[in-house]
């Protein structure tokens, strides 16, 4: 009897989990939809009181993040062009440099590390941010002068980390590329021209795609997952780092997640297309 009830009681801790974890989803998801309604239907605020808050998000987002961004793609960049380039001279395969280098920093390096890098600097901060305006009664106030805390907060924090994030992957390729190069210039003669050339046969139009597809969503998830948890902070100051510690965490598991299974959706469809399956 022991055997049994032990084990119906991890059956139920696994349902409750799961539906725990479909509720949070909803809720978020909720929250994506209110705050576009209300920025569309509530311009209570007015749409440049909206841009300075928007251009402040891009700014501490994007632009400050600029130098750790670059140290990490010359460094990613140089390293999967030093091995490649020495692991396939040695199979005779050195053509293939540019699809190793669209496979693994365009669509898989440069999304995440820089998604990891946004929740890090940015994310912390606009949970942390939110929590305190909530425990200090300012969404009150906001909701008090007939202000929406969705279109005045999450909404132009949500848009400016989507534009951020995106300009931050492309300049993170593009550094990976460019940056990487210069750096294996000075241990591997690999001709520019060659390199180049490489890039350009290796590069698809799929590639764009799911480019955007996987910062903008990457984006939409750092911004609005935490923009839910510093909400969700009530009275105490002490909720905050909480609050902030489980934006961060729900936020790398959500990013891994959706990378991860679109990826695997990508390849599946390249496979399908090749008759492989």
């Amino acid at each position: 009897m022991i055997l049994p009830l032990f084990f119906i009681e991890q059956i139920d801790l696994l349902g409750r989990k799961i539906i725990s974890i479909f509720s949070y989803t909803r809720n978020v998801l909720m929250m994506i939809y209110l705050s576009f309604r209300s920025a569309v239907f509530d311009q209570a605020q007015g749409l440049r009181t909206v841009f300075s808050v928007v251009s402040a998000q891009i700014y501490f987002t994007g632009w400050q993040g600029l130098p750790l961004i670059t140290v990490l793609a010359i460094s990613s960049g140089s390293i999967v062009i030093i091995q490649s380039s020495m692991q396939l001279s040695l199979l005779g395969g050195a053509d293939m440099i540019g699809d190793l280098l669209i496979l693994i920093i365009l669509r898989e390096v440069a999304p995440l590390l820089t998604a990891l890098i946004v929740i890090a600097r940015s994310g912390t901060a606009v949970a942390s941010e939110i929590g305190a305006m909530k425990v200090n009664k300012e969404i009150d106030a906001l909701e008090s002068m007939g202000i929406n805390p969705l279109s005045y907060i999450v909404f132009p924090r949500l848009l400016g980390g989507v534009i951020s994030v995106i300009c931050l992957a492309f300049y993170f390729v593009l550094i990976a590329f460019l940056g990487g190069y210069v750096v294996t210039k000075l241990i591997l003669d690999i001709p520019f021209g060659f390199y180049l050339n490489s890039l350009a046969n290796a590069f698809e139009s799929a590639d764009v795609f799911l480019f955007f597809l996987k910062n903008t969503f990457s984006g939409l998830i750092i911004f609005i997952v935490c923009s839910y948890q510093g909400l969700s902070v009530k009275y105490s100051p002490t909720e905050v780092p909480q609050a902030t510690i489980k934006a961060v965490v729900n936020s790398i598991i959500y990013v891994i997640v959706f990378n991860i299974s679109v990826t695997i959706l990508f390849y599946l469809n390249q496979l399908l297309k090749l008759g492989v399956i």
